[in-house]
């Protein structure tokens, strides 16, 4: 569950709402009781970022699908990847 609190708390309460930040992982800023900032921690950003990497990557995928792209099946990309990497 996020936090929302005032602009006024980013000058008046960083560590408190850095401490939200990391505890709830993000923290909604307000400014003029309008939604305006996400402070969120490190690791919830770095999450967010990757998650993101993947659904483009899928993305891309399913268009390559969609446009008719020559795919490989799971054998040809195993047998690539033992040549690569050698047989485990």
């Amino acid at each position: 569950m996020s936090s929302i609190r005032p602009m006024s708390d980013l000058r008046n309460n960083t560590t408190e709402i850095a401490e939200l930040a990391h505890a709830e992982k993000e923290v909604i800023i307000t400014k003029n009781g309008y939604a305006d900032l996400v402070v969120m921690s490190f690791e919830a950003y770095e999450r967010n970022f990757a998650r993101l990497e993947v659904y483009d990557k899928l993305a891309k995928s399913q268009r390559e699908v969609d446009t008719g792209a020559k795919l490989l099946s799971v054998r040809d990309v195993f047998e690539k990847y033992k040549a690569k990497y050698g047989a485990e």
